[in-house]
């Protein structure tokens, strides 16, 4: 195809999206297969949500030492500006892995759909369909045997990276009403709309995005922010990210609001924005890690 003629609406380092609505993904859809055992004891297999919507899941099980015992459950959201990566991506893969055997817990990292081809709002659809899909599985019910044998569902935690954490933290302020609430709530390096200006990549991959002020991806202003459906909430932000006083601002908001949990947060120097995906076994990264498994190993 001869992309010379078609005219741009908005390019980031890893995609260029069109005005006619088409997108060019740089780095293609490269993915890891699932695996049934790896080094770090993590078995992993990708599953189907809803063969009604076709949404689908990789599932992330830890090495079990004591079959009786129950495990904390991840619920966790990509990032990639709701265009690109999925779970099935190295670095999201790896990453998901990782904190399923650090932390010891059940991971489900959710293949939600994608701008431009299904436009937000879909991507949030997604992620509150495999929310609901999770709570199915209270007291054994559920289709999916490492859930029903070794998730403990009342310590549910919620996470996402970039885009991901937009999807996450929604998820979890839709629980409150009229959803499943979780324990926790992990924010990394979230992408949140701002108030200053208008962002040209949600005019093109959310039809009907009203602006700055919009609740949905600029939870900031949200007058139920003090109903967030969890205990505790942890934000990371880094200090060379364009995101940074965004994350900053969600903290400051959340506490304001009234809510009655606990929120902190932790800024990485020197770095930029999903540093610890990119650099994964760097020292900071590690610190990311570290905080992480402390997070999900409270409940």
């Amino acid at each position: 195809m001869d992309y010379s003629s078609k005219e741009v609406a908005v390019e980031f380092p890893s995609f260029r999206l069109y005005k006619d609505g088409t997108v060019d993904r740089f780095d293609g859809d490269i993915t890891v297969l699932p695996s049934p055992y790896t080094e770090n004891g993590v078995r992993s297999k990708d599953i189907v949500i809803s063969p009604a919507s076709g949404l689908s899941a990789r599932l992330f099980l830890p090495k079990i030492s004591d079959p009786t015992q129950k495990l904390p459950l991840l619920l966790y959201y990509h990032g990639g500006a709701f265009v690109i990566g999925s779970p099935f991506s190295p670095i999201f893969s790896a990453f998901v892995a990782s904190v399923a055997a650090e932390a010891n817990v059940i991971a489900l990292s959710v293949n939600y759909r994608r701008a431009p081809e299904n436009p937000l709002p879909a991507a949030f659809e997604d992620a509150w369909e495999a929310i609901q899909w999770v709570a199915a599985h209270y007291r054994g019910h559920g289709s999916e045997e490492w859930i029903n044998q070794y998730a403990d569902l009342e310590r549910v935690f919620v996470g996402g990276d970039s885009a991901g954490g937009t999807l996450a933290n929604n998820i979890v302020l839709r629980a409150a009403v009229d959803g499943p609430r979780t324990v926790g709530l992990i924010l990394y390096f979230p992408f949140f709309d701002g108030d200053e200006e208008r962002n040209k990549l949600l005019d093109y991959i959310f039809p009907s995005y009203s602006g700055p002020g919009d609740l949905l991806v600029n939870p900031l202003s949200d007058p139920n922010l003090a109903k967030l459906g969890c205990s505790k909430v942890v934000v990371f932000v880094a200090e060379n990210d364009s995101l940074k006083d965004r994350g900053w601002a969600y903290y400051e908001a959340l506490k304001k609001s009234g809510w009655s949990g606990l929120v902190e947060i932790m800024e990485i120097e020197g770095e930029g924005h999903d540093f610890h995906l990119i650099k994964p076994e760097s020292e900071k990264a590690r610190d990311v890690m570290k905080r992480t498994v402390s997070f999900l190993n409270q409940a």
